[in-house]
């Protein structure tokens, strides 16, 4: 097995753990077959540019992060960033709507994080 194709495995299988899948699950959401994927998972095959798009697609990455040989972030919240990729379909009032309350959360945390300071002068 070369380095390249154990990272990606490596990757792969993170991914799937971030997500909460099983492996059929991710089979039937890509439509790669279940053993392709398990030797994939296990770094026994190296798995085509197709298959890595379908398998990219299903845990919302780029096929990039399959070759990311730094530790893959494991506080990565796969479910949010889907959620932000979901905004683009909003009418422009909901987008609206949605930044106002970011940015409501955003000062009030600000502002606990000032009072908390001053407080602890």
């Amino acid at each position: 097995m070369t380095q390249t194709v154990s990272l990606i495995a490596k990757n792969i299988k993170h991914f799937r753990d971030v997500k909460n899948l099983s492996q059929k699950e991710i089979c039937a959401d890509s439509g790669v077959p279940q053993g392709q994927y398990s030797r994939i998972e296990n770094g026994k095959v190296e798995p085509s540019v197709s298959t890595l798009e379908k398998l990219a697609k299903v845990f919302g990455v780029s096929i990039s992060e399959f070759f990311n040989s730094t530790d893959v972030d494991i506080n990565l919240n796969l479910p949010l960033l889907e959620k932000l990729k979901l905004i683009d379909n909003l009418d422009p009032d909901e987008q609206q709507a949605l930044l106002k309350m970011i940015d409501l959360a955003i000062s009030n945390k600000r502002m606990k994080d000032n009072l908390q300071q001053l407080i602890s002068q």
